[in-house]
């Protein structure tokens, strides 16, 4: 007895399904992803003009950076550079008052991150009047 053997078919596999359900996947994670602002910092950013020199107020809170990162609260240096220093400082140095202005004076030459460390700072202890001084040079 001759068994005629039939030519095989090839399988296929039908992605359309697999695809409709990827794309749907993508769309529900796209739609269920929350975008959320971990910190942000509200800046109103100084104008300097050659005109108007404007001096620090007496019932001021002014914070000085220097090039090396040291801060410097009213003049008076602190022990160390660490956030929790400054905020001490801060504290000690204004108590309840929350109201004064906070003047944020800085080396030109002072790293990025020692500056927002300032801002950082007074922005938590609930200072919401925060400038940063300009200086001009002389020359202009």
């Amino acid at each position: 007895m001759k068994l005629q053997t039939r030519p095989k078919e090839e399988s296929e596999i039908n992605l359309t399904s697999l695809i409709d359900v990827v794309l749907l996947l993508l769309i529900f994670f796209m739609v269920s992803t929350s975008f959320v602002r971990e910190a942000e910092i509200n800046l109103r950013l100084p104008e300097a003009s050659a005109s108007e020199i404007t001096e620090v107020p007496t019932e001021a809170l002014e914070i000085t950076v220097t090039q090396a990162g040291a801060y410097l609260v009213n003049g008076r240096a602190l022990v160390n550079s660490e956030r929790r220093t400054l905020r001490a400082a801060i504290e000690r140095l204004t108590g309840e008052q929350r109201n004064m202005p906070v003047y944020i004076r800085a080396d030109a030459n002072a790293t990025h991150q020692a500056v927002v460390t300032a801002m950082d700072v007074a922005g938590q202890l609930g200072f919401v009047n925060v400038n940063i001084s300009t200086v001009t040079p002389p020359d202009a």
